[in-house]
């Protein structure tokens, strides 16, 4: 590939900065990095093109044209790469290259089946965006997420896992026995089994203003925003375990940050209620909704109700982060396998799906804890549970088993 004049606006603490020089650099495109915490003129020039909007990374090419905050899927549409797996036929597929599809890869591929995962963003999934994951077995004091997820994807390529970046897959299918999927590219591969680990994306309010506001004061990854507002006031809504863990990480930049409960008591674990209780940076207001998002081109106001008084009340925080959930990544499975009516995928206890030789693990599967931990323990079980399946349908094929 010739040279290309390719300038990467970031950060180094932004997961996403972090995942697209990655892919710059695997597929070896050489570009200009500039740190926007360091550079003035640079971080001008990101909101000069995003209309006033701090959105990285920001990537400008030698023709002037600009992507931001692009997929990976993307970049190798703008770069004119069409990544395509080695092979069209593999014993098994995943889905989704977090940590229950990497857990389930490895399994898979230590038993000699020969396994390909295909992952439309950065190999990790959700973890590999967690600032910190504090309760994962082993690691006492703590394991930074991309850690963990680059840990992880280097042990499943040591046992020959192959993994396809950058490519979404559109569709499913069975045909005469074998599991068949479709990407964004136009591109079908097909496996003996498949494994569903797709994910799931953060839920939204979808209230008035939240829409036009994101990327300007509205944001879902403390980690990859709450640099910016340095010495401001800051609004969390969303009491579980991920609104006060990325509360309590707000606090190393905001002077202040309130967490915005719709119920009547938190819903995260007891140690972490203790923490924010006792932090002398945290408010929590319990019984109260976001009403609406005010601003223009920025966020400038909160509309927020107390639901027991009805009273309503303006916020004025530098941003709002976003903690309510989350939203299994399925609809490319509609008409495929059953899913829940959340759109979970649903499994019997094999973790099997609806289609037979389908399985499915992690935070999209209907019933799932969403913990990283569980994550691989369901990654894990499913792969035994595929290899016993092969065994069945194909015979052991030479699987090296224990």
């Amino acid at each position: 590939m010739p040279d290309a004049n390719i300038t990467v606006y970031g950060a180094p603490w932004c997961p996403d900065c972090k995942r697209a020089k990655q892919f710059l650099g695997e597929q070896r495109v050489p570009y200009e990095w500039v740190d926007i915490d360091t550079d003035e003129e640079g971080r001008r020039r990101v909101q000069e093109v995003n209309n006033g909007k701090q959105i990285i990374p920001t990537i400008v090419f030698q023709d002037g044209s600009i992507l931001v905050e692009p997929t990976n899927a993307e970049l190798a549409a703008k770069l004119g790469i069409n990544p395509k797996a080695k092979r069209e036929f593999y014993d098994l597929i995943v889905v989704g290259g977090g940590p229950a599809g990497l857990s389930a890869a490895l399994y898979a591929a230590r038993e000699g089946i020969e396994t390909l995962i295909i992952e439309r963003s950065g190999v990790g999934g959700q973890a590999g965006t967690t600032e910190r994951i504090e309760n994962y077995p082993g690691c006492a004091q703590g394991i930074g997420g991309a850690e963990l997820a680059d840990a992880m994807r280097v042990h499943a390529e040591r046992f020959d896992v192959e993994i396809l970046p950058a490519q979404a897959v559109t569709g499913i299918s069975a045909q005469e026995g074998y599991k068949m999927v479709t990407t964004e590219s136009g591109d079908e591969y097909c496996a003996r089994a498949m494994l569903l680990t797709p994910g799931a994306t953060y839920r939204r309010l979808n209230v008035p203003g939240e829409e036009d506001l994101i990327g300007a004061g509205i944001h879902f990854c403390a980690t990859c925003d709450g640099p910016f507002y340095k010495g401001q006031e800051l609004v969390v809504v969303g009491g579980g375990n991920s609104g006060i863990e990325e509360g309590l990480f707000l606090t190393k930049f905001a002077t202040k940050v309130t967490v915005l409960e719709v119920r009547d008591r938190l819903g995260a674990s007891q140690i972490l209620q203790e923490k924010a209780a006792s932090h002398p940076q945290i408010e929590v207001r319990l019984n109260t909704t976001v009403e609406e998002f005010k601003g223009n081109g920025k966020l400038t106001s909160v509309v927020v109700k107390d639901v027991n008084t009805g009273e309503i009340e303006e916020l004025r925080p530098g941003a709002v982060f976003i903690f309510i959930g989350l939203l299994p990544n399925t609809d490319f499975l509609r008409g495929a396998v059953d899913l829940d009516q959340w759109g979970s995928i649903t499994t019997g206890l094999t973790l099997e799906t609806s289609l037979e030789g389908v399985y499915a693990a992690g935070d999209a599967r209907s019933g799932s804890t969403k913990q990283v931990a569980s994550a691989v323990g369901e990654g894990a079980t499913a792969a035994l549970m595929i290899r016993q399946y092969l065994e069945k349908t194909q015979g052991s094929r030479g699987y090296k088993g224990d």
